[in-house]
């Protein structure tokens, strides 16, 4: 039996579930299934970790063609490919995509879209990822922005190949801004904005727009020497003062600002727009494939004139559909202002839409990006669901996460009757190799003193009988009260509570932080210092990341149910 052969067939088919790259645990546990032979597991590990980091170097084009040996994907992993990403149109030899964030901050939940999307497309196929910081509007940089944004790339999982940032490409846009106003494609505008818009509307050329090229080219110099204020002079690109949508006639190339830049201060005062930077940066660098929303259309349709002035060759243009992101806050504006004003604690204060923050509550990056190519592109608007996103984070976390007592809101009662004991708990439901944990129950002439969480027990009756989880049914005799009632739990009334408990002092103090900026106080179980960085269950109140401790207390962030 080949088991090179095997590890390879297996490889392949898992790498091309995975975006190109094969995990190497899945693929041992195919193999052996096959082989059926336990004995050779040494030789089976050794031959599959050679196999993976073969098949790990190689492109999407290259692993697809590699298992046509083997006729092709496997039929079940084919059905969930057919379910991923479609293919792009156009592919050459192969693809050049980008990201191009602004520095106005860390990225967020919906910038994860377009940088996984991309990441995805340049990995099947094999080609160049860029990652483009477009800094060309000083008004609205958080400097600290440009260090954030490749920290939460790396987060995510998206791997890119260059790195280029706008402000150092100014003598560039200069240069083509210069040709094509010789080329009689662009003028230098000295009207008041709004006038110009409104010549615009009206299919009218403003009174600079057919100025000799001489004299385009001197105003030019002007402003790049800073001889007009802002405002007082703008570059203009022409395109067609008859067409149909008014928002594609002449557009605005470059303005005069003279803020201060974080990176190249006060070198240059004429700034390029985005519609002119884009076009030059996309055609420059060799862009294949642009993937944006459709709310960007009429930036395309902008950029298209650029391409046709220099005679570039256009790349293949995909809109997809909007997502409306709600219940969170994303714009980074409002987010800077709130951290200036001690709202918001920092980038990843919990209430955020931030990666920072989700990283914080325990989202996983895999299930962010499972959820985008779920979404991929298709041209349809979306509400997002933030259910399916912790609903793919359950699946990915559930499995590895250890279970813990956690008493929010805790009322201690005093139990009668319950013998001394040790209750052993799974530290998870379905993986006895994690082991239990010991919670140990003692009392002095048969009393003793346990908590439960205050909801719990808010609107029950006396007489209610319920379980305290793990340990014995006892019975509401009184506000503080319980009295043991028996120990199985086949004795326990028919739909009678099970409650979290744990020994009165038994515990460490907990502070959970919710998105929602409540805050719940409570006691957790003893261990949870096994736990700092790590997303654990709290039993019947939801998935938490245990991030350490403070004053005396343990801090948590909440995932999700």
């Amino acid at each position: 039996m080949d088991i090179e052969r095997i590890a390879l067939k297996h490889a392949l088919n898992n790498a091309l579930q995975h975006g190109g790259k094969a995990q190497e645990k899945a693929v041992i546990g195919k193999v052996v299934a096959e082989v059926g032979d336990k004995s050779k597991i040494g030789d089976i590990v050794e031959c599959v970790r050679a196999v993976v980091k073969r098949v790990n170097s190689m492109s999407i084009r290259e692993i697809e063609s590699a298992l046509k040996e083997f006729g092709g994907l496997e039929r079940k992993a084919h059905e969930e490919r057919e379910q991923g990403l479609p293919e792009l149109p156009n592919v050459g030899d192969m693809v050049v995509m980008r990201f191009a964030p602004g520095p106005s901050g860390p990225l967020h939940i919906g910038h994860a879209r377009a940088a996984i999307l991309n990441d995805e497309y340049v990995k099947r196929y094999g080609g160049k990822y860029i990652l483009r910081i477009e800094d060309t509007n000083p008004r609205k940089i958080v400097p600290e922005a440009y260090d954030m944004i490749p920290e939460d790339l790396d987060w995510l999982g998206v791997k890119y190949h260059e790195t280029h940032v706008q402000s150092d490409r100014f003598p560039i846009y200069y240069e083509h801004a210069e040709n094509l106003i010789k080329m009689g494609k662009a003028y230098i505008c000295l009207c008041r904005a709004e006038e110009w818009r409104k010549m615009k509307l009206k299919g009218r050329p403003c009174p600079h727009r057919n100025m000799g090229v001489e004299h385009a080219l001197e105003l030019w110099e002007k402003m790049l020497n800073g001889e007009f204020g802002e405002g007082e002079a703008s570059y203009v690109v022409k395109t067609s003062l008859s067409h149909p949508n008014p928002a594609l006639r002449d557009f605005v190339g470059f303005r005069i600002l003279y803020d201060q830049h974080p990176r190249t201060g006060d070198k240059y005062c004429v700034y390029p727009l985005y519609n002119f930077s884009v076009a030059i940066d996309d055609a420059l660098m060799g862009m294949t494939h642009v993937l944006r929303g459709k709310d960007h259309l009429n930036n395309t349709y902008r950029q298209h004139y650029i391409f046709d002035y220099f005679g570039w060759k256009k790349p293949e243009y995909i809109h997809y559909g909007l997502v409306s992101i709600e219940d969170i806050t994303l714009k980074t504006s409002k987010i800077l202002e709130g951290i200036k004003g001690g709202y918001f604690l920092g980038w990843d204060d919990v209430r955020l839409g931030t990666l920072r923050a989700l990283a914080r509550r325990g989202i996983r990056p895999e299930a962010i990006r499972k959820l985008w190519i779920s979404v991929g592109i298709k041209d349809v608007d979306i509400k997002f669901s933030w259910e399916n996103l912790y609903a793919i984070n359950r699946e990915i976390v559930d499995a590895n996460a250890h279970r813990l007592f956690f008493i929010p809101n805790p009322k201690t009662f005093r139990l009668f009757g319950a013998p001394e004991y040790t209750a052993s708990v799974p530290r998870h439901p379905s993986r006895k190799e994690f082991g239990d944990r010991r919670i140990v129950y003692k009392c002095v002439d048969g009393k003793g003193w346990v908590i439960i969480p205050g909801a719990d027990i808010a609107d029950m009756e006396k007489g209610t009988v319920f379980r305290l989880k793990d340990f014995c049914n006892v019975e509401l005799v009184g506000d503080e009260d319980l009295r043991f009632h028996s120990m199985e739990v086949s004795a326990l009334p028919h739909g009678a509570k099970k409650v979290q408990w744990l020994p009165a002092g038994y515990g460490e103090k907990m502070v959970v932080h919710m998105p929602s900026g409540e805050v719940v106080e409570g006691i957790v179980e003893r261990g949870v210092e096994n736990y700092r960085g790590k997303i654990v269950q709290f039993e019947r109140f939801g998935f938490v990341r245990i991030n350490g401790r403070d004053c005396g207390r343990w801090i948590a962030y909440f995932a999700h149910r």
